[in-house]
């Protein structure tokens, strides 16, 4: 008997202890399963790298008020799983901590108060959500922000309102901030941040309400004082007062800043003004590279005329501290041709508006890289990035400037190709005769870029795809209402976007424009050992338009089942390409123009040496190391129209994650596309879908039923075989 207590006692005991190391190793190690499509709550590869690679200690400062309504309680929660999780993947660097800062009436909490005063120090301000209680609309006032200090620097996130894109945002600054410790720790020159200002202003600054502008100089030094600890200490801050020192008026003049100038102006109530003149910006230069920033802002008003508005400091602060992150290339290069008919990047002038901009996407492009304009007329590509995105040019192209860019992927680097197939012309219009169906007409357009696709096995076809599925337009009730479908701009969803590439599995609706079909030779593809993946393409509703081009919607009439099938839209081709120029001589250079300044200066140079007789002998690569080209016929899905500002857009990220993927990012495209948690059902046809209908409605009531009736004999007849059981 003691020995059977004995060893009862010992697996006792044994048991204790195996819950003590059980314990002991699952603070060590950490598992966990995530059984969602994209990984929508656990961290990515990418983010446990970054914060397990901090050199230096990172704190993240959450703000956020109790008791917040739906959908932002879910917020704060997903906030905190998400920081958790990093702080398990972190290492000693990687600190969190929540800040209660509620703005209840009444609230008297001195750690509520001291939160709010550290949250509006980082410029964390509260935002106005909306409560419903008791059938009552309400609003109230809710911090929910966030401050990231690592070493002297401050990033911040001042309004966290959503969960989509979330561990992207966080991910993504905590690489910015230490991408810009890196660059201003390389630096050796300090960037000079030069007030150009006017003191004859002052006298006038009453005149166009714009009131402290003489305590600029003075405000502006104390926050480049307060930017320089956080800084490192790089900025160098110059006043320029052209009314005090008139010397200086040369210098300024390769600048741009604002200039007044006024009349006498005669004031009954004071001293009359003198006439004069003066000048307010802000320059910030290091090296050769120059960023000039506005001090005194004007705008036209109707009716009432230019009105002049001074920004506040903290304004001036976040625009400077915006300027040193450009000025000292914190992200990495991408390039992108700025000759040739592109797109232009930005309005060629304030206040002038380009249907064919592309700001948003330039912009979204900046978070994360740097477009670095090249000129092929002028300058050659060089090794400065590994990505060129060429969009939309429209003229042709030397042979030259092909032997640029095919040398370039050559060298492994990527292709982001944004081709049209035709150039649109509007018509001039008479103004004694309007025809409204008289709309643009299409030439069909031919670059030179197309020989050199063509040898790498792609081409596009001279055509734009139409789909029974697009975009579909409302239309005003005093032109019978109803929907206008808009088929020359189809509807990407579903099985028409790749879900084989990691990057486009979050994808699953875009719209494009304006697109022609693309093609790829198999054979020759094979034949060089070149990867083709289709990115997207129409339905098999779809059709495609050529020869006579007429886009007016209400003209376009869908042709018969039989002349309709899917057409690719877009690829990417992966491997090492054969040169176009394998076996040709090297072309020359065109001579650029000369134009009559420029003829005239090369009269007044003083006569130097003949160096056209010196060459340099340039080695073709004929066989390339392993690079990417994208191809899609259109460029309108870079416009501003098609791209939101913000990013959100299925369309914006399929263009960043299409960037990531050629840059060799794939990681964070991944990531960046957790944001989309919508799942579109697929389409079924008629038959599928009444099929599913009626047997929710008749199937699953029967087969309940039929279920229910087998549980009954089966216990029916378990009841007998008991009782047939005890009666012997």
């Amino acid at each position: 008997m003691k020995t059977e207590k004995m060893r009862k006692y010992y697996k006792f005991f044994a048991y204790i202890v195996l819950v003590l190391l059980i314990n002991l190793v699952g603070l060590t190690l950490f598992f966990r399963l995530d059984l969602t499509r994209d990984k929508l709550f656990s961290i990515s590869d990418v983010s446990k790298e970054v914060v397990n690679t901090l050199s230096e200690p990172l704190t993240l400062h959450v703000f956020f008020s109790k008791n917040l309504p739906a959908p932002h309680n879910n917020t704060e929660r997903y906030l905190r799983d998400l920081l958790k999780e990093y702080s398990v993947y972190g290492n000693k660097f990687f600190n969190y901590q929540f800040h209660d800062v509620s703005v209840s009436e009444g609230d008297e909490s001195e750690d509520a108060r001291r939160n709010r005063e550290m949250a509006e120090n980082y410029g964390i301000y509260p935002l106005q959500v909306q409560v419903v209680e008791k059938d009552e609309v309400k609003f109230q006032k809710a911090y929910m922000g966030m401050a990231m200090i690592h070493g002297d620097m401050v990033e911040k996130l001042p309004a966290i309102t959503a969960t989509e894109g979330l561990e992207y945002q966080l991910t993504s600054t905590i690489q910015k901030m230490n991408n810009k410790i890196s660059a201003l720790l390389r630096i050796k020159d300090k960037i000079k941040v030069k007030l150009i200002l006017s003191s004859s202003l002052n006298v006038v600054a009453p005149y166009i309400r714009v009131e402290g502008l003489g305590d600029i100089p003075a405000k502006l030094k104390t926050s480049i004082d307060k930017l320089n600890e956080k800084n490192f200490g790089k900025l160098e801050f110059i006043h320029m007062d052209p009314t005090k020192n008139p010397g200086l008026m040369a210098e300024i003049e390769k600048y741009h800043p604002l200039k007044l100038e006024w009349p006498e102006l005669k004031d009954p109530m004071g001293p009359t003004v003198p006439a004069g003149m003066g000048l307010a910006g802000i320059v910030m230069e290091h090296g050769d590279k120059t960023l000039e920033l506005q001090l005194i802002q004007a705008v036209n008003v109707p009716l009432f005329g230019t009105q002049y508005k001074l920004p506040d400091v903290k304004q001036l602060e976040e625009a400077i501290n915006k300027g040193l992150e450009n000025l000292i290339n914190i992200n990495e290069d991408i390039g992108y041709l700025a000759d040739h008919g592109t797109l232009p990047l930005f309005n060629a002038a304030p206040g002038q508006q380009n249907p064919d901009v592309i700001t948003n996407f330039h912009n979204l492009v900046s978070q994360s890289y740097s477009f670095k304009p090249v000129n092929l007329k002028k300058d050659e590509l060089g090794d400065k990035f590994k990505t060129l995105v060429i969009a939309s040019p429209g003229d042709q192209m030397s042979d030259y400037a092909l032997f640029q860019i095919d040398q370039f992927l050559m060298k492994g680097n990527s292709l982001a190709i944004f081709l049209d197939s035709f150039s649109e012309v509007m018509p001039k219009q008479d103004q004694s005769y309007y025809n409204p169906t008289q709309g643009p007409y299409y030439i069909p357009l031919n670059t030179g870029l197309e020989k050199l696709l063509s040898h790498y096995g792609a081409s596009l076809r001279k055509s734009f795809a139409l789909d029974e599925s697009c975009y579909r337009q409302r239309m005003d009730q005093r032109y019978g209402g109803g929907e206008q479908p808009i088929y020359f701009a189809p509807i990407i969803e579903g099985q028409q976007v790749n879900q084989d590439l990691d990057f486009m599995k979050s994808l699953n609706q875009m719209v494009m424009l304006k697109i022609s079909p693309v093609d790829v030779d198999q054979k020759r593809l094979d034949e060089f050992g070149v990867k083709a993946h289709k990115l997207i393409s129409t339905t098999d509703k779809g059709w495609e338009m050529k020869g006579k081009i007429n886009l007016t919607p209400y003209m376009i009439q869908p042709p018969a089942e039989s002349e309709r099938a899917s057409a690719p839209l877009a690829y990417v081709l992966e491997g090492e390409f054969p040169s176009y120029f394998k076996g040709k001589p090297v072309p020359e250079k065109p001579a650029e123009e000369e134009t009559p300044e420029g003829e005239a200066a090369k009269k007044e140079e003083t006569p130097k040496a003949d160096l056209s007789k010196i060459q340099r002998d340039i080695q073709v690569i004929e066989r390339g190391k392993p690079g990417r080209i994208f191809l899609i016929g259109t460029s309108e899905v870079l416009k501003n129209p098609l791209i939101d500002n913000e990013g959100k857009s299925q369309n914006a990220i399929f263009m960043m994650n299409v960037l990531d993927y050629l840059n060799g990012r794939e990681d964070m495209a991944v990531m960046r596309g957790k944001q989309q948690t919508m799942r579109l059902l697929e389409e079924g046809r008629g038959g599928t879908r009444s099929f599913i209908k009626w047997f929710n409605i008749i199937g699953l009531p029967f087969l309940v039923a039929i279920a229910g009736i087998l549980v009954f004999f089966r216990r029916r007849i378990r009841k007998r075989r008991i009782q047939a059981a005890f009666k012997h």
